[in-house]
């Protein structure tokens, strides 16, 4: 009995010391467990501080969390606001110390992820609580960098691609310009004067700027001209003696000259705030970029696709981090450089006038020169609405001739006429009487048109513009944004019929599209123009459109005759084998009204049309226009 009593005592009792053991175990490893929920809530922490991008609010071992937040903030400053999102992959504890891994991935560009592992260690202070090791020696926040290295994420671009003329050869291509700038820190009052009689800027606005900056402590420097690479040569060795101005080299496209094309190039330069908005990421503050004309319209294809590029001030020849710029493409025009050379020179003549010249290729309707003056203003030769004046007359004679009229029939050319209580006249009220309709065409006879409109149907005048190429729907297949291709509409009434018989009322065309009608005529067909080759324009239709073949023949004959014995004899009569129409068109409501300045025509494989904006008349002022292009030709 007391032996059972012994044993079952003895047993009661190694059941209470394994209980008393289980507990201990038990509490030891939730201890443990406690540490490691600690030390990895640490880890997160930093890591959703790091995220955060404000790493201040944390215990740190080795050095404050001033000193590591002003560490963080130097060290990733050039990575800009790039988003970064940090996560703790691994973390091992052993002790008071903890030991793991960070996966930090920073968007550097839209798109672009840089990403990379990083170490972290953790240890518990005096008071028990877990801090992130911060140590001098290697940086906290990129591998294989210094403590005190700082990262930039700098935008790379590849080559700029070429645009090419009709042959293949660059009217505008990448090229290296000097920016010359001034240092307000270094320079002085009299150096900036000196600077702006160099380089032909005015000298007042620039040393207004000057001391603008120098008062208020700006160090920013103050651009004053790009130079090209020949310009800039030539003063170099007066620049270098200028104390506090700056040049800058960079790379930019450059065309033949200055101003050649430049309205329908357009310019290229540093994007503006407004650009980067609507860019949708594809543009940042200091890039450059085609702002207008065809390279801002093909910007995208010209620039190509932006890079990136991390690097650490202690490394910058190693990359931490590239994805490599993708170059562009060039893009090719039909335009002549001679031809579009010869039409700059020819409109120089009309100083501040607004002018404009379109050449055409007759045989395939390839535009040849776009040129407009002033240089630097707007693209009046492709975007422009002008009433056409008598030019039109070409396709009311064309409608004409295709209805039976002969230019033998006598039609009549009174000073003037009443339509419906409204008196129309010729230029000058000249008069011509009872003469062949060959006379009145040569001698732009408004009233013999008019008298000719009364028997025409209201759309009569706009299908015959249509056919040879005004309001035929290529203005929004030629490659340029804005382009106009011309508008005569459906007349409404009896008013309307007859002015828009000679160009007037609501009829307005640009200068690109009477050169079309032009060519029209000298090919006999109608041929949608074109002016971008490449990249190719969706919706663009080329196959020639046949004209009436006798009414074609009888109108050419009669663009002669006004060269040889009407409007345009005495500025072009001397020149061979040339065809045209002068126009003269009214505008405003001035009394008498200020007139617009048109001639249109052909000499042999170009047709063109001729614009200037402000001029008494075709004849007096755009022919001789005309003559000038020709003989540069």
């Amino acid at each position: 009995m007391s032996r059972r009593i012994v044993i079952t005592s003895v047993f009661v009792g190694v059941v209470a010391v394994s209980a008393v053991t289980g507990g201990f175990v038990y509490l030891q490893h939730r201890e443990q467990a406690r540490l490691d929920a600690a030390a990895q809530a640490t880890a997160d922490r930093f890591a959703s501080a790091w995220s955060g991008r404000d790493v201040k609010a944390l215990p740190y071992a080795g050095r404050t969390a001033d000193q590591v937040a002003a560490s963080f903030k130097t060290t990733t400053a050039g990575l800009g606001k790039a988003p970064v999102k940090v996560a703790v992959t691994s973390l091992s504890r052993d002790g008071d110390k903890a030991t793991g891994k960070l996966s930090v991935a920073w968007t550097v560009a839209d798109g672009l992820t840089w990403t990379y592992p990083m170490p972290i260690n953790l240890a518990r202070n005096d008071k028990g609580a877990w801090a992130v090791v911060a140590k001098d020696g290697a940086s906290m926040w990129a591998p294989g960098v210094s403590a005190k290295a700082t990262l930039v994420a700098a935008r790379t671009w590849g080559k700029r691609g070429d645009v090419l003329d009709r042959k293949g050869a660059p009217i505008l291509s990448v090229s290296t310009v000097h920016d010359v700038t001034i240092d307000p820190a270094r320079a002085s009052a009299a150096t900036v004067a000196a600077l702006a009689s160099l380089v032909g800027e005015p000298a007042g606005p620039l040393v207004s700027k000057f001391n603008a900056a120098k008062a208020a402590g700006s160090n920013a420097a103050i651009p004053v001209i790009s130079l090209r690479k020949d310009d800039f040569e030539v003063k170099r060795a007066e620049l270098d003696a200028l104390v506090g101005v700056v040049y800058p080299s960079r790379q930019q496209p450059l065309a033949i000259s200055t101003t050649f094309a430049r309205p329908l190039l357009g310019s290229f330069g540093p994007v503006t705030g407004e650009i980067v908005k609507k860019s949708g990421g594809r543009y940042v503050a200091g890039d450059y970029a085609g702002l207008s004309g065809l390279q801002g319209q093909y910007d995208k294809q010209l620039g190509g696709t932006p890079g990136i590029k991390v690097t650490a001030s202690d490394k910058p020849a190693t990359p931490l981090f590239e994805k490599p710029a993708v170059a562009g493409t060039p893009m090719t025009l039909t335009l002549d450089p001679k031809v579009q050379s010869a039409a700059e020179a020819a409109l120089a003549s009309t100083g501040a006038v607004p002018s404009a010249l379109v050449a055409v290729d007759v045989t395939t309707g390839d535009l040849l020169a776009v040129a407009n003056s002033p240089a630097f203003g707007m693209n009046r030769a492709l975007q422009s609405a002008y009433a056409p004046g008598s030019t039109l007359k070409v396709a009311t004679t064309y409608s004409l001739l295709s209805k039976g009229l002969s230019p033998a029939t006598t039609v009549n050319c009174p000073p003037s006429l009443v339509v419906e209580g409204t008196t129309m006249r010729n230029y000058e009220h000249e008069t011509l009487g009872a003469v062949p309709f060959s006379v009145d065409f040569a001698h732009s006879c408004n009233t013999a048109f008019v008298g000719l409109a009364a028997k025409m149907g209201n759309s009569d005048v706009q299908a015959a513009a249509k056919a040879l190429g005004i309001g035929a729907g290529w203005g929004s297949h030629l490659g340029v944004a804005g382009t106009f291709g011309g508008n005569v509409p459906v007349a409404t009434s009896k008013v309307e019929k007859a002015t828009s018989a000679f160009g007037q009322g609501r009829t307005s065309v640009s200068p690109a599209a009477l050169a079309v009608m032009a060519g029209s005529v000298a090919r006999g067909t109608y041929i949608e123009p074109a002016l971008t080759r490449t990249p190719a324009v969706a919706g663009a239709d080329r196959t020639p459109k046949p004209l009436n073949a006798r009414a074609a023949t009888e109108l050419r004959g009669l663009m002669r005759l006004v060269v040889t014995k009407g409007t345009a004899t005495a500025a072009l009569g001397s020149v061979p084998g040339v065809f045209g129409k002068t126009g003269t068109a009214e505008f405003g409501n001035a009394n008498p009204p200020a007139t617009r300045a048109w001639f249109v025509g052909w000499q042999g494989n170009v047709a063109f049309a001729v614009l200037v904006e402000e001029g008494k008349s075709g004849a007096s002022v755009a022919a001789p226009l005309a003559k000038t292009f020709l003989s540069k030709l």
